[in-house]
């Protein structure tokens, strides 16, 4: 092992010989260095488990109930009610699955369309797909990463027509039925400017929030602005489950649906097996419930963390000239669940170099998402034009954002 670190030590030396003069490459892994250390390799997120994860683990094994009911479940779900302030939390195995069942809930169906941003995760597309609906795509803006609400508003208005049925895409004729912004990285989007254009158009809000559990719009927790939204605790986001999602709702009739759908759709008849519609088991086991309750009591701990750490690496990259990094919007709290710097224009051509050299010291960084429109499924998908999402795909580094880097050196 020692052998092993003192010749990936020797790499780097040698790598770091070769960039001479001044490169972006060369500052970016400076100021890296000067926020997380010298530490190699380092991933670009990794868990956390400091807490009662092996004490409620074995609470669960010693009940004997391991599968998808269970205290662990309510307990975990009670936890995040009092994180987001939220009425109903309703735990599934994953954030994909929350997504699923929201837009099943939300009404969404077969020859739909719903506006979602060209950058995202694949998994807000995927789930759209999966209704027999269309993703929409649409442009970002620098400012949050996220929709752009006076954007979209002006394209809705040149390119749909409204009447009894919703807004319809006047150039395919299907209905336009929801719209689904994302937080990208843990920065909320613009949930105001949105909710006026869902309102404008008709449109049912469904916040994708699975980067950001914590963060704040206007003070109060994401998730709460549309009818329905998600969250993901895979292992790399900021608490996990190992695998899971939620599903955050106000409104008590929609909330007692998705539960339904999402356990099989079957009624409480005592011992019969009667289901009323074509459900899903997207339950979540007791066993990720436990691992996410002692997670989710580390929360305040790990934003704090994240926050510190962003902080360092915006003083950091404060002095390298054409590199910025990239802050929560005005009126936020960001978890900065994944930190990410934007290059200048001019200097988006030395991305690529960036991401091999920090890579190849062992300093995982990596791009933005491929934008959903150029991926094979979603290439015939409408689109507005989207030239901020093109060049942020262009520019956009993330950097290892551990909670646990930002005691580095402090």
């Amino acid at each position: 092992m020692v052998l092993a670190r003192r010749a990936f030590t020797v790499v780097q030396d040698e790598h770091l010989q070769h960039l001479t003069g001044r490169t972006l490459a060369a500052e970016t892994v400076a100021a890296v260095r000067s926020v997380i250390g010298e530490r190699t390799p380092v991933a670009l997120h990794e868990p956390s488990f400091r807490g009662r994860e092996w004490q409620y683990l074995k609470e669960c094994l010693d009940s004997g109930w391991v599968s998808t009911a269970g205290e662990q479940i309510k307990a975990f779900e009670k936890s995040l009610l009092e994180i987001t302030g939220a009425r109903h939390a309703i735990a599934v195995v994953n954030g994909t699955a929350a997504l699923h069942l929201s837009l099943v809930a939300a009404g969404v169906g077969r020859d739909d369309e719903v506006i979602v941003p060209a950058l995202t995760f694949v998994a807000t597309a995927n789930a759209v797909a999966y209704c027999g609906a269309i993703p929409h795509f649409a442009d970002s803006e620098e400012r949050t990463l996220g929709l752009a609400p006076q954007a979209l508003r002006q394209y809705l208005r040149d390119t749909t027509q409204s009447g009894p049925g919703g807004t319809r895409n006047r150039a395919t004729g299907r209905r336009i039925r929801a719209m689904v912004p994302m937080h990208t990285f843990g920065h909320p989007a613009d949930l105001d400017g949105l909710r006026d254009v869902a309102e404008e158009f008709g449109l049912v809000l469904i916040e994708d929030a699975a980067e950001a559990l914590g963060s704040r719009y206007q003070g109060r927790h994401v998730g709460r602005h549309g009818l329905l939204s998600t969250l993901s605790f895979n292992g790399n986001k900021i608490v996990t489950t190992g695998g899971g999602g939620a599903i955050l709702c106000n409104d008590d009739g929609v909330a007692k649906r998705v539960r339904h759908l999402g356990t099989t759709a079957r009624l409480a008849r005592g011992w019969s097996f009667d289901h009323d519609e074509i459900g899903y088991n997207y339950r979540m086991p007791n066993l990720n419930a436990a691992l996410g309750r002692a997670q989710l009591e580390k929360l305040p701990e790990f934003i704090a963390a994240k926050r510190a750490l962003a902080q360092r690496y915006a003083h950091a990259f404060s002095a390298v000239r054409g590199i910025k990094f990239v802050r929560e919007p005005a009126g936020t709290e960001s978890i900065y669940w994944l930190n990410a710097v934007l290059l200048e224009p001019e200097f988006a051509a030395q991305r690529d170099a960036i991401l091999e050299t920090t890579n190849r010291l062992g300093i995982e960084t990596r791009p933005v998402w491929t934008l959903m429109h150029r991926l094979a499924a979603f290439r015939d998908c409408p689109r507005m034009e989207l030239p901020v999402a093109e060049s942020i795909e262009a520019r956009l580094i993330n950097l290892p954002s551990s909670a646990f880097l930002a005691s580095a050196h402090a």
